[in-house]
């Protein structure tokens, strides 16, 4: 398999966009900061939490796929010891909400359900432990889970089983929509975008984290599989 990374730096009206390009079995990705505003469809409430600019992903065209916006900062339950070794999002609560997304064409998560072209809310997930997710459904067990913004109005977190029920109602499936998180350890002060086995594009960022209130100085890699698919699907 042939993998190859390029930088390309875009220059127009004086504004310099750095934009890593990945390229793999002649498919290629890219991601750009874009100062796309937080649409409408997001609640107050929620769009207080995010910041700008947006991750923007687009294919081999230049056409936008999607565009994200991430969480100012994530409140983390990390001890000290953790925040120095470095956070994962299992120190964090489970239904917080890491960002939100616009998807400017119709598009498939990670179990290839069908997701409509739209303005989502990104909320934290774990993979349940009840028999039924078996070790080939995915490597890592962290996931972001979408819920349509306009049935995901309030910051507060949600009981597990109603995370699932407003993602699976709200896109009209059966099963929660959702998208693998990757490991970032060591993200880049810029959006990237990494070429992962199994033809996995995961495009990467990075969110401040709190703890008890209080900035900590330290980062939480995200990095979302936003294309590929469960091998089990």
């Amino acid at each position: 398999m042939i993998r190859t990374l390029r930088v390309a730096i875009l220059v127009c009206f004086g504004v310099i966009f750095i934009s890593l390009v990945a390229s793999q079995e002649g498919k290629k990705y890219s991601v750009k900061n874009a100062d796309t505003p937080v649409p409408k469809e997001v609640s107050a409430d929620i769009a207080k939490l995010l910041t700008g600019p947006s991750i923007q992903l687009l294919d081999s065209t230049g056409k936008p796929i999607c565009d994200m916006w991430l969480r100012k900062e994530l409140p983390t339950d990390a001890t000290d010891g953790q925040l120095k070794t470095g956070v994962t999002f299992r120190e964090v609560k489970q239904s917080e909400i890491l960002g939100a997304i616009q998807f400017h064409q119709k598009w498939t998560d990670y179990r290839k359900q069908p997701v409509k072209a739209g303005v989502y809310t990104m909320r934290l997930a774990y993979q349940p432990t009840d028999g039924k997710h078996t070790a080939d459904v995915s490597d890592y067990h962290e996931f972001v889970l979408v819920i349509s913004a306009k049935d995901d109005t309030k910051t507060a977190l949600l009981e597990v089983k109603s995370l699932h029920d407003k993602s699976g109602d709200s896109l009209e499936l059966a099963h929660p929509g959702v998208f693998m998180l990757w490991p970032n350890p060591t993200p880049k002060k810029d959006p990237t975008i990494d070429a992962r086995p199994k033809d996995h594009w995961v495009v990467n960022g990075r969110i401040p984290l709190v703890a008890a209130g209080k900035a900590t100085g330290k980062d939480i890699g995200f990095g979302v599989t936003l294309v590929g698919h469960s091998p089990a699907e």
